[in-house]
């Protein structure tokens, strides 16, 4: 029979087994926890960074403390929510550090950074997509830019619930506050949510079908030059 220890662990296995496996000392087991959380781990982080790539740093960091202490991992709550709170710490330590470094980080250093990234973002959106791709493309650009503009508070809570499709009872205890709590600043992360597109949507709907521009000029040289010139 074959020990535990060498077992190849695999995505079958329950996250109790593969603590043990981790536990144990095998570090291949480490592998399927990180791909069974890194959505919800990784939204998480993003949640709070506004940034994928802080996002991403901040679960990497995350992931090498759950990795040692791991073994200390006694099963009082889901791994789920104990990882959420790891990447929580992380993120919101990475947030602290941040704030101090920008006191003496010049604002053109940040607009560089801005047009950079615009940059990339527009080389992105520039190769060929089918049309229902790219509408969809920007629409999840959208609720991902409004979501970021929620409040810290609701936003993490809007994320784990909707997004993730957490429980009340697990985002309560996953962000160690009461379940009253969840289900306020869930729904008030909606409402805010749904104001904000709804403005959004206004403002696009004023813009549609218009007439200024390239076309209105088009026209008005046109008639312009049939009131010179009638047709007989």
């Amino acid at each position: 029979m074959i020990p535990l220890h060498n077992a190849k662990p695999g995505a079958s296995l329950s996250d109790e087994a593969l603590v043990a496996l981790v536990s144990s000392g095998d570090g291949a087991a480490f592998e399927p926890l990180m791909r069974r959380y890194n959505r919800l781990l990784f939204r998480t982080a993003r949640s709070i960074m506004h940034d994928d790539a802080d996002a991403e740093d901040v679960l990497q960091s995350a992931y090498l403390k759950a990795f040692s202490t791991l073994p200390s991992f006694r099963g009082e709550s889901r791994l789920a929510t104990w990882l959420v709170r790891i990447v929580m710490n992380e993120a919101l330590a990475r947030v602290r550090k941040n704030q101090r470094r920008a006191e003496i980080i010049h604002l053109e250093a940040h607009m560089n950074d801005d047009q950079i990234d615009a940059q990339a973002d527009a080389s992105a959106t520039r190769s060929e997509e089918p049309p229902a791709a790219a509408m969809r493309a920007q629409t999840r650009r959208l609720l991902e830019r409004k979501i970021d503009e929620l409040p810290e508070s609701f936003r993490t809570v809007f994320i784990l619930r909707e997004v993730e499709e957490m429980t009340v009872e697990e985002t309560s205890d996953a962000l160690d506050i009461p379940e009253a709590t969840v289900r306020s600043r869930h729904f008030r992360g909606r409402s805010m949510l749904r104001e904000s597109l709804s403005r959004e949507v206004d403002f696009a709907l004023e813009e549609a079908f218009g007439f200024d521009g390239v076309r209105c000029n088009r026209i008005v040289a046109g008639v312009i030059a049939l009131l010179a010139n009638p047709i007989e």
